[in-house]
């Protein structure tokens, strides 16, 4: 077998219980075997995004480590909620942070999409601006299988555990696609 692809997975939502960390738990086991998976470190203490203290004192730490680990991966899957249909604050700042840093860890990155959500649309007018914003900062974007999670209450356990066969065979298809994009448009 090949070496296997590091993939960083980031979760939109900073609640603990969301579907969304649900789904991003659940990501390593649905891989294919050339795809490893592991969680991006945490933005929820990022500040506010301020050019002026970015350019006064440059870029906090946590900010540095989270740039880091997506630099170091060969792609990345951004699995998040849909807030007043748009992008969560926090992921919109940290993008906003790494955005800024003179080596953008995005450009050129493989990206793919997911979002759980307990409405009928299951994410999708988040993964919509979610695109937009990754455009304009050079990520590759995966475009299908597409994972919109809709109904998620009904599609996970009251222990967090993905239960709907539905759910994880996209999952499993869009994982296995994304491998072979990641391979192709690698740098």
């Amino acid at each position: 077998m090949a070496e296997q692809l590091k993939i960083v997975a980031i979760c939109g939502s900073l609640r603990k219980g969301s579907y969304n960390a649900a789904l991003v738990r659940a990501l390593p086991g649905l891989a294919p075997p050339e795809l490893k998976i592991v969680e991006a470190p945490s933005y929820a203490g990022f500040p506010l995004y301020n050019d002026d203290v970015r350019a006064a004192s440059g870029a906090p730490a946590d900010v540095e480590t989270f740039a880091a680990a997506i630099r170091a991966a060969d792609g990345v899957v951004i699995v998040s909620p849909e807030f007043n249909w748009s992008i969560p604050g926090p992921l919109k700042n940290a993008i906003d942070w790494v955005s800024k840093l003179k080596d953008v860890p995005f450009k050129d990155k493989p990206v793919a999409l997911q979002s759980a959500s307990t409405g009928q649309v299951g994410g999708a007018r988040m993964q919509y601006h979610l695109r937009m914003a990754l455009q304009s900062i050079d990520a590759q974007l995966f475009g299908r299988p597409e994972v919109f999670v809709n109904f998620a209450a009904k599609k996970f356990d009251d222990k967090g555990e993905l239960t709907d066969d539905a759910v994880k065979d996209i999952v499993k298809l869009q994982l296995a696609a994304f491998a072979k994009f990641v391979a192709r448009v690698k740098v």
